[in-house]
C-alpha cells in the first residue's frame, strides 16, 4: 500500500515520515466501528428522523460535533501522554482487564451468572 507522508512527534520542523495507508486504514476502521450505535449515532438518526431539520443540516452539524469530540480526545490523549509517559499504561490497563475477566468467572462458578 502507499504511504502518507505526515509529520510525526511534536516538533514541525522536523522530517516527514511516511505513515502507511495500513496503518491510517486500521484507525480509522476501529474508531468507525466503535462510533456505530452508540448514542452519537442514536442521537443523529433522531434529528435526521424529524422534519424539523434538514438531512444535510443533521449531517453537519453531526460531523462538526464529531470533530470537535475527537480534537478533544486528542488533546487530551496527547496531553495524558506526555504526562503519564513513565506510566505502564498498557500493562495496568491489561491487568485490569484479567481482574474484570476472573471476577466473572469467579461470579459464574458462584451461580451469578445465567
Amino acid at each position: 500500500m502507499r504511504a502518507f507522508h505526515a509529520t510525526r512527534g511534536r516538533d514541525a520542523g522536523r522530517t516527514t515520515e511516511p505513515v502507511p495507508m495500513r496503518s491510517l486504514l486500521m484507525m480509522f476502521l476501529a474508531i468507525f466501528v466503535a462510533e456505530l450505535g452508540d448514542k452519537t449515532q442514536i442521537a443523529t438518526v433522531l434529528f435526521a428522523s424529524g422534519r424539523e431539520h434538514s438531512p444535510w443540516l443533521v449531517f453537519l452539524v453531526a460531523s462538526l460535533a464529531l470533530v470537535c469530540a475527537s480534537a478533544l480526545a486528542v488533546g487530551l490523549g496527547r496531553l495524558a501522554g506526555e504526562h503519564l509517559q513513565h506510566l505502564p499504561l498498557k500493562l495496568i490497563a491489561g491487568v485490569g482487564f484479567v481482574a474484570l475477566g476472573a471476577l466473572s468467572i469467579a461470579e459464574h462458578f458462584r451461580g451469578g451468572a445465567a
